[in-house]
């Protein structure tokens, strides 16, 4: 069964810079947005294989809301 994770890539002047809120010290960049998703996928792959079955039970267990807050300029 496939489990979820959220995917965070922010994008400033040196690159993408990504990372899982889900997993703490997971983190990675790239050059562009795609290579900063290959990474991250990797490392997170990479960190999950470090848990065990409980702490994996633990991460997928965590939930991360996102959205959009709509802003007026000032």
């Amino acid at each position: 069964m496939n489990k979820k994770l959220t995917a965070i890539i922010e994008h400033d002047d040196h690159g993408y810079y990504a990372y899982s809120p889900e997993l703490k010290g997971c983190h990675t960049q790239g050059d562009t947005f795609e290579e900063a998703l290959a990474n991250l996928r990797e490392a997170v792959e990479l960190y999950l294989e470090t848990l065990s079955e409980e702490e994996k039970t633990t991460v997928f267990s965590r939930s991360v809301i996102t959205t959009t807050l709509d802003m007026a300029h000032a």
